[in-house]
């Protein structure tokens, strides 16, 4: 339940088109409902303003696709991170206008019509952070922001950076996903002045220690303006930066060329 959608349903009420009766069936689902594995929440979008999203790691297609379609029936834009291909198909039977992206392991449905709000740019190192980069870009994109993707600009070709510095000086947010050491945002923390939100990727030789060191390097970054999620947490990273780039539209800035 939106927002928007409770309003409209009050509006019905005070205008006598529907039935005060009729409205509490409506909501009788607020603020969860039970579906015996799960209890979903129907009441977060009026909370947090933006709904719950489905963890599909560890869940059966069958309980994945039953919580897709609680979501679905509410009118919200549903989100479902790490699911497979046989969670995909058992989803999109139910939903075929929902859409899989196999790299970010996504399956995403958009249901409002509304403008795009805020911009956020999703910037990775290497084309093996893609993956975790793609789930940040699709969570951007599900919950209603403008995303730029800028892939493949690492440190140890600096020039590919530079080359998007205006791509990267019109976002609102930067959200950079790094394996290795993880220097990528410290970069990229210098060049604009806007929030960046880091995310160590598990990418890397051994002494990465399965991205370790790439989340140190990050939480050590002399870049005052960087913020770290968790290693491989694109969807934690995408999911904060629609709220940064709600509150921020239109006032994304590079450090030295000023306000745009």
């Amino acid at each position: 339940m939106t927002p928007t959608a409770l309003l409209a349903l009050l509006a019905e009420v005070e205008r006598g088109e529907m039935t005060p009766d009729a409205a509490a069936a409506r909501l009788v689902t607020l603020p969860f409902e039970d579906l015996g594995h799960t209890r979903v929440d129907h009441h977060r979008s009026l909370r947090s303003g933006l709904p719950e999203v489905v963890y599909a790691a560890g869940k059966t297609p069958a309980q994945t696709a039953s919580i897709f379609a609680s979501l679905a029936a509410d009118g919200v834009d549903v989100l479902a991170t790490r699911a497979d291909a046989v969670t995909a198909d058992a989803v999109l039977a139910q939903h075929p206008e929902a859409s899989y992206n196999s790299l970010a392991r996504t399956i995403s449905l958009r249901q409002s019509v509304r403008e795009l709000l805020g911009h956020v740019a999703v910037v990775c190192a290497g084309t093996s952070d893609l993956p975790v980069a793609e789930e940040a870009a699709v969570t951007a994109e599900t919950f209603g922001a403008q995303v730029t993707r800028l892939y493949d600009v690492g440190v140890a070709g600096l020039h590919r950076l530079l080359a998007v510095r205006q791509d990267l000086a019109a976002a609102d947010v930067v959200i950079v996903c790094a394996g290795m050491e993880g220097a990528l945002p410290s970069v990229v923390g210098g060049l604009v002045g806007v929030p960046v939100i880091a995310v160590p990727t598990s990418v890397g030789y051994g002494a990465s220690f399965g991205g370790a060191t790439a989340l140190l390097g990050m939480l050590n970054s002399c870049s005052p303006n960087v913020t770290v999620v968790n290693i491989d947490n694109g969807f934690g990273a995408g999911y904060s930066g629609v709220l940064i780039a709600r509150g921020s539209a239109g006032t994304g800035r590079s450090a030295s060329d000023g306000a745009r």
